[in-house]
């Protein structure tokens, strides 16, 4: 089977989950990603759990396992001289590069791009930063709370039923890295553009990623509405009616917006007469009577469950949703249906369930590979792409360059 990416060879030299993630994205599509990691160590993500049975181990974090999919490990230190020669080898055999360290620190390596050039001239460079190439702040090292709060998105959480039960809570970050994910995905669009062009043309260019610009470029209509319009949302947003509501099991989302979803939600409650009072007949109405509103929904959900109020009101055209926990996401029949979640075994880890690919290829079958050991595919890409002998690396590792 043919994949989109096929015969393209991506070195990644980043950590964590930004870079790594634009890689495995690449690595998806049939990719080939030499993932260079630092001897010893290894990726920093390799710290952070989840870890099967709660016991740390560098290779069982549940976020390295699910981020490097797809890729082949090289253990290597491109800031000694071998290693850099090396490094310089096998961006030589490259098509892209994925690295994400600091402005100006591939340049003190002696791996700075137009070094790069010489030694492959048509060498895609992705270069993922917190707040880009140049600019005061290009220098700055910043965390996943940093750079989610440069882009303007944190100052709206916690909102909405959040905000409205807990008002002395202060912005918080989106969950789960939520921006980092953000920057890799935008990076891995680029890196698609910067392939096509590179086939086009035969020449490599840079391509730089702003992890700030990248977050903030998710939410262009709500800048756009604060230069233009003087709108502002902040964590005091939220429904003018409806909302979010507890019931017997979680929360729910009921917004009956429209005229035709208002009486459709007060019939299933069987409140047929409130689609009759003036104060609740139109949408302005609803609106200057909407805490009587949500009281009436309130008391409603609260003895139901979520997933009986749901399959009540989502047939009506009401809008509506209930909020999953990770249980419920995992017991879904549409994942189920389409096979989203995907079992792959792992030789120290086991066997675990990873959330699949959000697109299907026609005559495309995946068969995903597990996240690499540190260092599993030396002797692979040193000795048979760099011509290494295998007797070259215990000498290797003892002078920690791999």
């Amino acid at each position: 089977m043919f994949n989109a990416l096929d015969g393209v060879t991506i070195l990644e030299y980043a950590g964590f989950i930004s870079g790594p993630y634009c890689g495995k994205l690449l690595a998806e599509m049939g990719a080939t990603v030499w993932k260079v990691e630092e001897p010893v160590t290894g990726d920093p993500a390799r710290g952070y759990g989840p870890f099967p049975g709660g016991v740390p181990h560098r290779e069982k974090s549940g976020l390295y396992l699910y981020l490097n999919t797809n890729k082949q490990s090289v253990s290597l230190d491109p800031s000694l001289p071998s290693g850099r020669d090396m490094f310089l080898h096998l961006a030589e055999k490259a098509s892209l590069i994925i690295e994400d360290r600091q402005p100006g620190e591939m340049g003190k390596m002696g791996l700075g791009y137009e070094r790069l050039k010489r030694a492959n001239p048509g060498l895609v460079q992705i270069s993922i930063t917190p707040y880009g190439q140049d600019g005061p702040k290009s220098s700055w090292k910043a965390s996943h709370l940093n750079t989610f709060h440069a882009s303007g998105e944190g100052y709206t959480l916690p909102g909405g039923e959040t905000h409205a039960r807990f008002p002395e809570r202060g912005p918080v970050a989106g969950g789960a890295h939520l921006g980092d994910y953000d920057a890799g995905l935008m990076a891995a669009s680029a890196a698609v553009a910067a392939l096509f062009a590179q086939e086009a043309s035969g020449i490599g260019q840079t391509v730089d990623i702003s992890k700030q610009e990248a977050i903030m470029g998710l939410s262009r209509l709500g800048i756009a509405q604060a230069m233009g319009q003087n709108v502002t949302y902040d964590r005091s947003r939220r429904y003018e009616y409806g909302g979010i509501f507890g019931c017997r099991d979680g929360y729910v989302i009921l917004y009956p917006r429209e005229d035709s979803q208002w009486k459709s939600l007060v019939e299933i409650m069987e409140r047929p007469e409130m689609a009759l009072d003036p104060k609740f007949q139109t949408r302005p109405a609803r609106i200057q009577n909407g805490a009587e509103i949500n009281s009436v929904i309130s008391q409603w959900t609260a003895s139901l469950g979520k997933e009986e109020i749901y399959y009540q009101v989502a047939p009506s055209g009401c809008p509506t949703a209930y909020f999953s926990t990770p249980q419920d996401t995992h017991r879904s029949p549409q994942f189920a249906a389409r096979e989203f979640f995907e079992e792959i075994s792992h030789p120290l880890a086991g066997t675990l369930r990873y959330p699949g690919r959000p697109y299907r290829f026609d005559n495309n079958q995946t068969n995903t590979k597990p996240a690499p050991t540190l260092g599993q595919h030396n002797r692979e890409i040193l000795c048979d792409e760099l011509g290494l002998t295998p007797d070259d690396l215990p000498r290797l590792s003892r002078g920690g360059v791999i």
